[in-house]
C-alpha cells in the first residue's frame, strides 16, 4: 500500500452553530487551514442533516448548545457519524462529549493554535483509519437499504441481533442487514470474531477489557455469557 501524502490531504468539514458570530469565527479558521475543505456552515441541526444526506463530510465542528435540537441530539439521529469536534462555552460538557467518541473538544473562545491542534488530531485519525484498510484487507459484502456495500472485516466492532435484522457496527457507521446471527457469523473469520452472547458477536481486536458480565468496546458494554468467557480469554491470548 502506498503511503498517504498528508500534505495534500483535505478533510471535508461543516460548521454548526446557532450563533452567527461564532459560526463566522469557526468558518474563518476552517477556511484558513490548509487541511480543511469547508463544504458548508449551518445554524441548526435540520439544515446540517440535509447536507450530510447528500455530501461526504469527514469532520463536523459542532456547537452543543443549540435550541430545539442540540448537538448531542443531532448525533443521536445520525446513522453515519463523521469525526466530531465539539465546541461549547461550558467545560462540564467535556465528559459527555467523549462518550460520543469525539475527536476533540474546543472551549470558547477558540484560539487559532488550539483549533489547528484539533484539525491535526482529526487528520491523524483519518490517515490512521485509511492506512488500516489495505486494498488487500479481508472484506465482506452486505446488503443494507437495498444497496450492496463492501465492509472491511477489520473495521467491524460488533454485530447485534436486531429483530428480524442484525446491526453491523463498524468504526464509521452502522448497517441494518436482513440476516440471522448464525448466517452472518459463518461469513466472518472465526479466529477474529466470537459470539459472546446470543445477541452479540464481537471483534476480538476491538475488545479493550472485560469482566464476568461484559466485554467493553470503547464506551459500550457488550453482554458476555458465562460460558463464553473462557473462549474470549483464549482468543485474546492468541492475539498477544
Amino acid at each position: 500500500m502506498k503511503p498517504i501524502n498528508r500534505y495534500n490531504m483535505k478533510l471535508n468539514c461543516v460548521v454548526v452553530d446557532d450563533s452567527a458570530i461564532q459560526r463566522m469565527t469557526v468558518t474563518k479558521l476552517a477556511s484558513n487551514n490548509p487541511h480543511l475543505n469547508l463544504v458548508g456552515d449551518f445554524p441548526n441541526a435540520i439544515e446540517t442533516k440535509n447536507c450530510l444526506s447528500t455530501t461526504d463530510v469527514d469532520l463536523i465542528f459542532l456547537d452543543i448548545e443549540m435550541p430545539i435540537i442540540n448537538g448531542f441530539d443531532l448525533l443521536d439521529g445520525l446513522k453515519v457519524k463523521p469525526q466530531i469536534v465539539f465546541i461549547t462555552s461550558k467545560a462540564e460538557y467535556a465528559l459527555k462529549a467523549f462518550d460520543y467518541d469525539a475527536t476533540d473538544y474546543l472551549q470558547k473562545p477558540i484560539t487559532p493554535q488550539r483549533f489547528n491542534i484539533a484539525v491535526k488530531r482529526a487528520l491523524d485519525l483519518h490517515i490512521l483509519r485509511k492506512e488500516n484498510v489495505d486494498d488487500d484487507s479481508d472484506f465482506i459484502y452486505i446488503k443494507s437499504n437495498l444497496k450492496k456495500l463492501k465492509v472491511y472485516v477489520a473495521r467491524i466492532k460488533w454485530i447485534e441481533a436486531y429483530g428480524d435484522y442484525i446491526k453491523v457496527v463498524t468504526d464509521d457507521e452502522n448497517h441494518l442487514v436482513l440476516s440471522t446471527m448464525k448466517a452472518f457469523e459463518n461469513d466472518l473469520p472465526s479466529e477474529k470474531f466470537i459470539r459472546v452472547h446470543k445477541s452479540f458477536i464481537v471483534n476480538v481486536d476491538k475488545v479493550a477489557r472485560f469482566n464476568s458480565k461484559y466485554a467493553e468496546i470503547g464506551v459500550h458494554k457488550i453482554p458476555l455469557s458465562r460460558n463464553k468467557k473462557e473462549e474470549l480469554i483464549k482468543a485474546l491470548e492468541a492475539e498477544n
